[in-house]
């Protein structure tokens, strides 16, 4: 069939196409490939699919993106593009995953990091509190609580414990003036040596 004026003919959808709707191909006599964008993207899609069924894999499903959206390969969810963090490598200048997803894999990483722990083992550590933080036994345990010289896990804490037994430095005797003070005995340590105090009694 005669190609249109300023038109390309695709051999596989055999259509008149403007020269746009083809790939660049410098091999070529035109500079352009023989099968339009749509089409190579069409057995591209085959290809892939008939790929990961030999191989034994899940075939991802097609999703229909509207513009100014994107699918997060993550969590399956297609979110406008104010959800995902700018990337200037990224062909669409998007990052790969949501924020949402990126903020849960960050959370992930700094347990593992800085307590040697994964999210489920986190979790069955509060489930084993029954949700509860260990010390005020009120407030939802949401912050892991560790030994800062030994680096060993000792609890999940809500944020009120977790910040009041950090700004006592940590130290059981200081915790141990407090909870006197707090039960009502009067505070009037003697020094007897320097740093160490005597309670009355």
């Amino acid at each position: 069939m005669a190609e249109e004026p300023g038109a390309k003919w695709c051999r596989k959808c055999r259509r008149d196409l403007p020269p746009a709707a083809f790939a660049r191909d410098r091999n070529r006599r035109d500079g352009l490939q023989a099968h339009c964008r749509e089409c190579v993207a069409e057995y591209s899609a085959a290809h892939y699919r008939r790929r990961r069924e030999a191989m034994g894999k899940a075939v991802r499903e097609r999703v229909e993106v509207p513009e100014g959206h994107k699918l997060c390969r993550r969590c399956g969810e297609v979110k406008p593009w104010s959800e995902w963090h700018r990337n200037a490598t990224a062909s669409d200048g998007l990052s790969t995953r949501c924020k949402t997803c990126r903020a849960g894999e960050g959370r992930a990483g700094h347990l593992k990091r800085q307590y040697g722990l994964t999210e489920a083992e986190r979790d069955e550590m509060v489930a084993s509190q029954m949700g509860l933080c260990v010390i005020c036994l009120k407030a939802p345990a949401v912050h892991v609580d560790h030994c800062h010289q030994t680096g060993r896990v000792r609890g999940v804490l809500c944020f009120n414990c977790n910040s009041a037994i950090g700004k006592l430095g940590d130290d059981p005797d200081a915790v141990r003036r407090a909870a006197v003070y707090l039960e009502g005995t009067s505070w009037k340590p003697t020094l007897v040596a320097p740093g160490v105090y005597r309670l009355p009694s």
